[in-house]
């Protein structure tokens, strides 16, 4: 019997496929270089897989319920399924959407789980946003890539506001009208933006199909471009991580993409997706056919818009109605003040990160986040500012407070007014002197370990509880971080007596870093010494 070697037999078509790829392009090696990059293992960098993956719900939902709706305000009369609005004037948009909801198979749940996957990709955002700002993981050298998340942030706001303004609803049509309002208020130019945006005086006839264009094409274009870019820098600049024992600022402790990392986040992708679908088939939001079409002439009644949106309406409905009149022309304050803070106080978070460095002096690249408790300020400046968020967030919604509760509308404005001012200072006092008392409880606990709930009797009659020493994995993760030091104009009068000139940014910027760094923002951490001088039993059980 003799064996027959075939050298001529062809690859599979896949691997054919696969060669003929990597010829062009460098497959392998780039999966070879890339796929087993380690990406570490903590509960709150799930945030921005939340939000990664409600984007992807979002843009799949748009994409189905793009294929039903009308982008028209053109007047037609209702003569679908939902008895109710039979024989009402509306527009194609508005008429367009209950057919989605009543006629289209699925139309309404999908409709629910887009707008729903809109307020969790943003509430995730939020959120994954502060687990970065408090933990320092936007320092260098990913500041760029904080400003990507943050200018996500923002166009996922209009994108969502432009989103729920296209059924022409009462409720969106009120949200528009408020809109237009602020937009007025700008001097000189005002109305003329708002003549170019709606196409004439308000309504007018092109603002749900601009709005369209700019919900389905501008915006998304943007944020898929800045998803991209924020997913590769975090590929590029490796993910950051907390301490613990063997991780440095020069690797990263965790697990591979492949094949461990991708079948998490492909399983976690299934589960946000069926959350948000039992949330949507069991919580009705946004039911226009129970609001009715939008009309000029009609506001709704408890008019709120999405939360992310709440606190912007909140400084106009406190901005006291102040109005001056200069060069012949009536200046709005009560509502351009407040359309100026808004863009100031984005702009702030958005550089942050460079406010930071500069008042530090800290240059070099940090891959090991901070605990918040360690960096008191910071943390204090991060509860101040969510402080101030909700309080705006109360003042946005003071009349659905005012009847829900039998409050006075005046009362509850009034109250915003002085906490607006009043909250962010107590809450930054508050949050630093938590942070100190919980460096205070960590420097026990290193020093004397855990207390065991145990008491026990010396033979001369004393009780003392029994404290139980931490683990070296404990001992390393709450001794790991640094202790800053502020920076130091250091002398102005040299040995000569020459006064050396010292700039006011200069002088600024050491009396900010005393704030940061200073005395009452660390607790000295437990050096070796204190610690084997505790355990040797120097005056201590």
């Amino acid at each position: 019997m003799s064996t027959v070697t075939d050298d001529n037999r062809q690859a599979p078509a896949g691997e054919r496929l696969a060669d003929w790829a990597d010829g062009r392009l460098g497959i392998y090696s780039l999966a070879k270089s890339n796929m087993r990059k380690i990406f570490p293992d903590h509960w709150s960098f799930m945030l921005g897989e939340v939000s990664l993956y409600s984007f992807i719900i979002i843009i799949l939902t748009g994409v189905y319920l793009t294929l039903f709706f009308h982008p028209s305000m053109n007047e037609v009369v209702y003569h679908g399924s939902y008895v109710p609005l039979q024989g009402i004037r509306m527009s194609e948009a508005f008429n367009s959407t209950v057919n989605i909801s009543f006629d289209v198979r699925g139309g309404l749940l999908i409709r629910q789980i887009h707008h729903w996957a809109a307020l969790i990709f943003l509430a995730a955002m939020f959120v994954h946003m502060m687990r970065v700002f408090f933990t320092g993981a936007f320092r260098k050298p990913r500041e760029v890539n904080w400003m990507f998340g943050f200018l996500l942030f923002v166009l996922g706001m209009f994108t969502g506001f432009t989103g729920y303004s296209l059924p022409d609803d009462l409720l969106s049509g009120t949200g528009v009208r408020f809109m237009e309002g602020a937009i007025l208020s700008v001097p000189i130019v005002g109305t003329y933006l708002s003549m170019f945006l709606f196409g004439g005086e308000f309504p007018g006839g092109d603002f749900v199909a601009r709005f369209y264009s700019i919900h389905i094409l501008l915006l998304p274009g943007i944020m898929l471009g800045l998803v991209a870019a924020h997913l590769i820098l975090v590929f590029y600049h490796k993910h950051t991580q907390f301490a613990g024992p063997g991780r440095s600022e020069k690797n990263v402790v965790g697990m591979p993409l492949l094949p461990i990392y991708m079948a998490k986040a492909g399983g976690f992708f299934f589960l946000v997706f069926g959350l948000i679908s039992i949330v949507a088939g069991i919580a009705t939001i946004n039911p226009i056919w129970a609001i009715g079409p939008y009309r000029p002439d009609q506001v709704s009644t408890g008019a709120q818009p999405d939360w992310y949106m709440g606190f912007s309406e909140g400084l106009i409905r406190v901005m006291p109605g102040w109005e001056i009149n200069f060069g012949g022309h009536t200046l709005v304050l009560g509502v351009f003040i407040p359309l100026v803070i808004f863009p100031l106080v984005l702009t702030a978070i958005a550089v942050y990160p460079f406010i930071e460095g500069w008042v530090t002096g800290d240059k070099r690249e940090h891959h090991i986040a901070d605990r918040p408790r360690n960096v008191p300020t910071r943390t204090g400046f991060g509860a101040a500012w969510i402080s101030w968020y909700f309080i705006l967030l109360l003042g946005g919604g003071n009349d659905i407070w005012a009847t829900h509760f039998h409050l006075s509308i005046n009362s509850i404005t009034w109250f915003v007014r002085v906490a607006f001012f009043v909250v962010p200072v107590l809450v930054f006092i508050v949050t630093k002197r938590v942070c100190m008392g919980l460096q205070r409880r960590d420097a026990e606990k290193v020093l004397h370990g855990r207390e065991s709930g145990l008491i026990k009797r010396l033979p001369h009659g004393e009780f003392v509880e029994v404290h139980t020493p931490l683990d070296q994995s404990a001992l390393h993760t709450l001794t790991a971080h640094e202790q800053y030091e502020a920076l130091d104009i250091g002398e102005t009068v040299d040995e000569n007596g020459v006064e050396r000139k010292v700039g006011r940014g200069e002088k600024l910027r050491a009396k900010l870093s005393k704030g940061y760094y200073g005395e009452g923002n660390q607790i000295p951490k437990p050096t070796a010494e204190d610690y084997k001088e505790i355990t040797s039993g120097h005056g201590h059980h």
